[in-house]
């Protein structure tokens, strides 16, 4: 139209920079559930759920806007590091052990006792030990890693930090909605890793199986051990039941001992609450 096109041009003459016209907010890309509040609010806590139904694809959470932010993903990293471990063949599979070097990793007073001895893989990763991470991290380095966070289109991709840090305090991000996208890639074999190591991490995140059902997960807690700064705690995994596959990932602020163990108690409370656990 010409009236526009002359404006135009009179405010570039001008030095008047015309603002665009602000985009329409984008829809969520999950859909709101008010039941999934409940389970928070009794454990007083704040944080989202995400809840990826494997055969349709239907999204249910709560708290839609934090279930798209990034925040560090600390030990749910350990899945991937896993996998990048055993395809690189820094890890030669589930009994692949390191000694713990009580100089180069002294014990910390937040410590679980599970933590100062010597591991294997399929220790490490249920007890969530991070100075094993670490050192398998160092094996792997950096390009390596790189090319396999790419691969894995893990996060934001950013292993920015040292190379033992990044998912602990570095500057690797990761929504609560790309974890059970990144859960639905691992659990079906789209991630391009073998099926042997992606069995062998399966096997080693079982939180519970009864005749019913299979519940696996990891946990992960961003700043654990630090006095000051925001701490976020996770649970993210899947529930194998009738034949059919959910895919899920909590994340929640960590104000008080007793969301440690909330997380586990959250999830399970939320999918009773969908009928997809007795």
């Amino acid at each position: 139209m010409l009236i526009p096109t002359l404006f135009r041009k009179l405010a570039a003459a001008c030095g008047v920079t015309l603002l665009a016209a602000a985009p329409a907010l984008a829809a969520p890309s999950c859909k709101e559930d008010p039941a999934l509040a409940k389970a928070f609010a009794q454990a007083d806590a704040r944080g989202t759920f995400v809840l990826l139904d494997g055969q349709t694809g239907a999204l249910v959470c709560h708290d839609a806007l934090r279930a798209e932010a990034g925040f560090l993903p600390a030990s749910t990293y350990k899945i991937p590091n896993s996998a990048i471990a055993l395809e690189t063949g820094v890890a030669s599979g589930p009994d692949f052990a390191l000694p713990w070097d009580s100089r180069r990793n002294p014990r910390q007073d937040w410590w679980p006792q599970a933590w100062a001895q010597d591991q294997t893989l399929a220790t490490a990763l249920p007890n969530s030990v991070v100075w094993f991470y670490q050192e398998l991290a160092r094996r792997i380095g950096a390009k390596r890693m790189q090319a396999y966070v790419d691969r894995f289109d893990y996060g934001n991709r950013n292993i920015g930090g040292s190379i033992d840090q990044f998912w602990l305090t570095g500057d690797l991000r990761i929504s609560a909605l790309q974890q059970v996208k990144f859960l639905q890639r691992f659990y079906t074999g789209m991630l391009g890793v073998s099926q042997r190591s992606t069995q062998i991490v399966k096997d080693a995140i079982v939180l519970e199986r009864s005749d019913a059902y299979r519940l696996s997960g990891k946990t992960g807690w961003a700043r654990l051990g630090e006095a000051a700064g925001d701490q976020v705690g996770w649970l993210v995994g899947y529930l194998e039941q009738g034949g059919k596959v959910y895919f899920y990932a909590l994340n929640m602020d960590m104000r008080k001992p007793e969301h440690a163990a909330a997380r586990l108690g959250i999830t399970k409370a939320i999918l009773r609450e969908r009928g997809l656990m007795r």
